[in-house]
Order: structure tokens, then C-alpha cells, then sequence
């Protein structure tokens, strides 16, 4: 289903998809990529969100996936390691409705180093009605929002930013596009949850610019 709506649903729609993939810590940002020393491992922490509206334990995994992806894609470059939260250099929340966004990523410093804050709101029901219907009738469309949720929000903390390419990972839903098919183009590759972590959901321009802002050939 495309976003040609009328009224109140398209304003109400319009402010869903701005909030999902808008940043507070991108407004204003500086000319450039903020990338990650990549000298040494990536520590990074994936929080328990117990207690969080929509979130499901096995959504660490998801999580876990989206850091490999990155990971795959920068051909191993990042060295991705598990650590303590106050030890990780790139952190991974979940988030509540009353925190705004459905995705954020916020840049942090880390004993010196450059690291990000990443959020995530595994609520699918703030999206609209449309995508909760669908996501509470398929189990794999509902992981795949928070999965790929999670591989752009960490694309922004790896130093990528927003395109206008609807084929991206990294695309801005300010430029419009079906949202609903923006997910169920990854969906529609799936037979199984596991197979989630085979494919990374991110676009050859994803990769060439990821490749390129960290001089990987």
C-alpha cells in the first residue's frame, strides 16, 4: 500500500515516517563522516528491554544480526566484541513511545574514543495501523521492522548518513516511498527467522559508501 492518504491519516501517517527515521543528534550536522576507530575491536553492549512496550527477548538477536551485517559488509573491519555497557564504545537501547523517535542515534565518547547510542522502539503498533495489522498476522514482518530498524540506526553510528535512494538501508522517509514496501521487499526474501541473518538488507551503495568513508577496497 502506497502513502497517497487523505486528511488527518496522511498527516498522521507523514509524522510516523518522519519520526522513524529522523535524528535529533543528525539536525545540523557537520560536513563529513563521523566515523569509528577501527585500530582496535568495537566493543558494544545490547541492552535487555524488559519492560519495553513490544519488546520480545529474542530481539537481541536481531540486534546481534544488524551489528554482523555491518560488520560483513565492511569486510570485517570493525571487529565487532561484546563488552559492559559502560565498556562498549557503541551501546544499543530500547526504547519507549514516550522517548519520540521509533529510531535515534546519538554519538557518544568513549575513554576517547568516538562511539554512538543507538535506540530502538520495538513497538511496531506506532507505525499505523497498517503495518501492526500486518505485523501481528506475520510474525517475520514485525522482525524484520525492528531488525532493519536496527541496521540503520547503527549505519548512522558506522558514520553514514540519510540518502534519497529508496533502494538504501540508509534511505529517508522525509522524500516519501511506500513505507509498507520498504519492509516487505526484505520480507518477501525470508522463509525463516534464522535466514534473517543472511541477508543484511543493505543496499551495493550502502556498502560502496561504508567501504569508502573507512578506505576499505
Amino acid at each position: 500500500m502506497s502513502l497517497r492518504l487523505a486528511g488527518p491519516i496522511a498527516a498522521a501517517a507523514i509524522v510516523v515516517i518522519v519520526a522513524m527515521a529522523s535524528l535529533r543528534s543528525m539536525a545540523g550536522q557537520a560536513p563529513g563522516p563521523r566515523t569509528l576507530d577501527t585500530k582496535t575491536p568495537i566493543t558494544y553492549f545490547i541492552a535487555d528491554g524488559t519492560g519495553e512496550v513490544g519488546y520480545r527477548s529474542s530481539d537481541r538477536q536481531l540486534a546481534a544480526w544488524a551489528f554482523e551485517a555491518w560488520d560483513r559488509s565492511a569486510q570485517n573491519q570493525f571487529r565487532f566484541q561484546p563488552a559492559t555497557e559502560e565498556a562498549a564504545v557503541v551501546r544499543l537501547y530500547w526504547a519507549e513511545a514516550n522517548e519520540g523517535q521509533y529510531g535515534e542515534m546519538r554519538p557518544l565518547l568513549v575513554g576517547g574514543r568516538r562511539g554512538a547510542a543507538v535506540y530502538i522502539r520495538p513497538d511496531v503498533d506506532s507505525l499505523g495501523d497498517d503495518i501492526a495489522r500486518r505485523a501481528r498476522a506475520d510474525a517475520l514482518l514485525r522482525d524484520t521492522i525492528v531488525y532493519l530498524t536496527c541496521v540503520h540506526e547503527l549505519g548512522h553510528a558506522v558514520g553514514l548518513v540519510h540518502t534519497s535512494d529508496f533502494r538504501d538501508i540508509m534511505y529517508y522517509f522525509g522524500f516519501g516511498g511506500d513505507i509498507v514496501e520498504f519492509f516487505e521487499r526484505y520480507r518477501r526474501q525470508l522463509r525463516g527467522r534464522n535466514d534473517i541473518a543472511m541477508f543484511a538488507g543493505v543496499s551495493d551503495t550502502d556498502v560502496a559508501k561504508l567501504r569508502a568513508i573507512y578506505g576499505i577496497r
